[in-house]
């Protein structure tokens, strides 16, 4: 009887919570907290950076973005991705903008630079643009950015902004399946150095 009167609460409690947290975005009021979010990360974050690349790590077409309101986007899900929802609950009214296609003022409230395939450390992909270093070099393209429309003022406001980064799994996964792909050594081969 336990097990029972167990999955009909679980049978209402799960419903609820996905109510809760699909419909988050705007129950946040007022401001803010933070002026703005950067993003860093892979395909568990990016939102379009990868859309426009020469690359086979694409998410712009169906079955992505099935249940995001802008259809097909570069998300690799079918909704919002985990930064949607922090960027939500931070009480941005607005989803951050790939680096891609930022414009203007857009950048002022936060960048995404996520990139599909992007590798934390030494195991990077041959292709520059999936790696940590270009989503920096990007992020400072932004300060500059930034830098021209604030001007002294620049440097406080980036202070008080949030960044998230999210990267990691490629590091792993690919550097077990894709050996030919990425430049690195193989976590067989480093441990016969021991």
């Amino acid at each position: 009887m336990a097990s029972f009167e167990c999955n009909i609460a679980w049978s209402v409690i799960l419903p609820v919570l996905f109510f809760i947290s699909s419909h988050s975005r705007s129950w946040v009021l007022g401001a803010p907290r933070v002026p703005c979010y950067f993003i860093f990360g892979d395909s568990l974050v990016d939102n379009g950076n990868n859309n426009n690349l020469e690359t086979q790590a694409k998410a712009n077409y169906p079955p992505f973005g099935i249940d995001f309101p802008d259809g097909a986007t570069g998300r690799f899900t079918n909704g919002r991705t985990s930064v949607d929802i922090i960027a939500g609950l931070l009480g941005f009214d607005k989803y951050i903008q790939p680096f891609a296609t930022a414009k203007g003022s857009e950048i002022l409230i936060g960048v995404n630079y996520a990139s599909a395939g992007t590798g934390a450390g030494a195991f990077e992909m041959k292709q520059d643009s999936n790696c940590l270093n270009h989503q920096l070099r990007n992020h400072l393209v932004t300060i500059l950015r930034v830098r021209e429309m604030l001007g002294l003022n620049a440097t406080a406001y980036l202070n008080k902004c949030i960044y998230t980064v999210g990267m990691g799994s490629n590091d792993y996964i690919n550097n077990y399946f894709m050996l030919d792909e990425y430049q690195t050594i193989s976590f067989t081969r480093l441990s016969n150095l021991y």
